[in-house]
């Protein structure tokens, strides 16, 4: 595990192997929260590798995990409702979950209004009574999404078919608010994967394991390439990442999701007081 401070407001960056993490944290016992992240992050990558086979098969409700962050990944799998997901799916979240859960079960925690841990794009973050996150939606140009202390909402997720991770779908980004940085992944996932036009002339797909070959997707296509679209495909498209989306509001499970694709986005869920083609901002109440 490398751990260094980085940037003007020195926040603490920590990698280990596909562990790329950054905390953030305000309040005069930051370096104790630090050294919390630090200390709790050492052991997760050895933890999750003596799983990894496990962790890397489709998820059954049955399976038993070990470690902690497995667990938690396995707890998240939980919405995908019969839906082809495995454990890994949640792998960012969980691990973001877990080092915020290491923090604030410490002392450090109260002298802090707000704490975030961002894995590669998941963040799992706290917010203090009266204090304000805000966080950029991936894929809308200048989208910002704020959300007032103290809230149940703790983690935000982005999926899409350009992102670190292989889709199913063509949606830019979705973006998703759940209770938990797990949760919103594979909500987000599951809802990218669902962004598809009735049309689907043109668009490039290709086996998961032909680009990587310890994919836990095997050989079901993903998407690698996608055409300019009219209209009508790209409605139909957000269309039915919509309605993924507000079953998943509906049973409570998310706060709301943003999908974004060629320019066009839609809100589920979150209050939008403003929207346009170059500023999206949503206000979630707690």
């Amino acid at each position: 595990m490398q751990a260094h401070l980085i940037g003007a407001g020195q926040r603490l960056h920590l990698q280990h192997g596909p562990i790329d993490m950054i905390v953030d944290a305000d309040g005069h016992c930051r370096n104790e929260i630090f050294e919390i992240a630090f200390q709790t992050g050492m052991p997760i990558l050895d933890e999750l590798v003596e799983e990894l086979h496990q962790l890397r098969a489709p998820h059954h409700k049955d399976n038993k995990f070990a470690g902690p962050v497995a667990r938690r990944m396995q707890a998240a799998c939980d919405m995908s409702n019969g839906q082809f997901v495995t454990p890994m799916i949640a792998v960012a979240g969980a691990v973001a979950d877990h080092i915020l859960s290491a923090i604030l079960e410490n002392d450090a925690a109260h002298a802090a209004t707000k704490i975030s841990v961002n894995n590669g794009g998941d963040i799992a973050f706290w917010t203090a009574p009266g204090a304000m996150t805000t966080a950029r939606i991936a894929g809308v140009n200048g989208g910002e999404l704020t959300i007032n202390g103290p809230t149940m909402w703790r983690g935000i997720a982005t999926s899409g078919w350009q992102g670190r991770s292989h889709s199913l779908g063509v949606a830019d980004s979705v973006t998703v608010l759940a209770r938990n940085a797990a949760t919103a992944d594979i909500a987000a996932t599951l809802i990218a994967n669902a962004v598809n036009p009735d049309d689907k002339t043109g668009i490039i797909r290709m086996p998961a394991n032909s680009l990587n070959p310890d994919s836990d997707l095997g050989d079901r296509l993903v998407t690698t390439g996608v055409p300019l679209l009219d209209n009508i495909s790209v409605d139909s498209a957000i269309g039915c990442g919509a309605a993924v989306a507000q079953q998943m509001l509906d049973k409570g499970q998310i706060a709301g999701a943003v999908i974004s694709l060629q320019g066009q986005n839609d809100i589920i869920g979150m209050t939008a007081n403003t929207i346009s083609s170059t500023r999206l901002f949503t206000q979630v109440a707690c």
